[in-house]
């Protein structure tokens, strides 16, 4: 048996990076009976076929540290989330319910404002920078054209296996082409006239990058249900709050409309970003839909 990665799932076959190069392999019937499926990103153990050594068989998964369901992937323990200062505007909201995914899965996220040759003067990139710097997230600015940032981002992406997430249009898949020399993913435009580009990114695939460290290219990633998360744990998740919530009057405080609350006390003196909390309020009305939705 040796050991490897799944790097991509096509016609039901398993493609497995190993020392032996990529094999194309099949599962067990046993993972069927024990309700184990492989995901990309699952560290196995394979045997080869002994009739052929391209081929083999997964015998063995070896213990998740995380799993993500959209996409379906195994062992990603760092997003980078990508959005375009310009062309298209970031949607904030969406932003930080990818922060919030993050937190939610165990998952060191990594903020890349791209395209920031479009931020002639440094404002948009600065405001952005004020909100997340001081909740405590990464951030990166980025240019492929002016080669900006390219080297800092590659540096993250050593030794770790990172999933790049973001809306359609703001370069993902143009970064990776520039990190990772050869890879030629299809890239698309934005439309001038709904400001949001075509999805590029097909299916889900592990690939290496110079240096060490695995990224994926994923068509998912933004979607997000929380009917499996109460609304009064959204709290939790929200870093901002941590140092404040403590001295609320309520220890079941969900920094609603109750009174003596030290966090809507700390937004009022501006310590705690506006647009952060319309997001958490946001994502607190959405976690008791979701969940009255699905008890229907």
């Amino acid at each position: 048996m040796i050991e490897g990665i799944i790097n991509k799932l096509l016609g039901g076959f398993y493609y497995v990076m190993t020392d032996k190069g990529v094999l194309e392999c099949r599962a067990r019937g046993l993972f069927r009976k024990q309700d184990i499926k492989p995901l990309v990103g699952d560290r196995v153990g394979v045997q080869i076929d002994s009739l052929d050594e391209t081929k083999g068989y997964i015998i063995e998964v070896r213990e998740r540290d995380t799993r993500l369901d959209r996409p379906a992937v195994a062992n990603v323990n760092q997003s980078v989330i990508v959005f375009s200062i310009k062309n298209p505007k970031p949607n904030i909201h969406l932003l930080d319910k990818m922060l919030f995914l993050c937190e939610v899965s165990g998952i060191d996220p990594l903020i890349v404002f791209n395209k920031c040759d479009l931020d002639e003067d440094g404002t948009l990139f600065d405001e952005l920078t004020d909100i997340y710097k001081s909740t405590g997230y990464r951030v990166i600015e980025t240019s492929t054209k002016q080669n900006i940032g390219i080297d800092q981002l590659r540096k993250a992406l050593e030794d770790r296996i990172t999933v790049f997430a973001g809306p359609s249009g703001v370069g993902k898949s143009t970064l990776l082409n520039v990190i990772i020399p050869g890879l030629k993913l299809n890239t698309g435009e934005v439309s001038k006239k709904i400001q949001r580009g075509k999805h590029t990114t097909r299916h889900t695939e592990l690939i290496l990058v110079p240096g060490g460290g695995f990224v994926l290219d994923t068509p998912g990633f933004t979607s997000l249900d929380l009917a499996e998360i109460e609304p009064e744990d959204i709290k939790a998740y929200m870093p901002e709050f941590v140092k404040y919530q403590e001295d609320c009057r309520f220890q079941n405080c969900n920094h609603m409309n109750e009174p003596s609350c030290a966090v809507i006390d700390a937004l009022n003196r501006e310590e705690i970003h506006f647009s952060r909390y319309n997001s958490y309020k946001l994502l607190f009305n959405q976690a008791g839909e979701d969940k009255r939705r699905k008890s229907w």
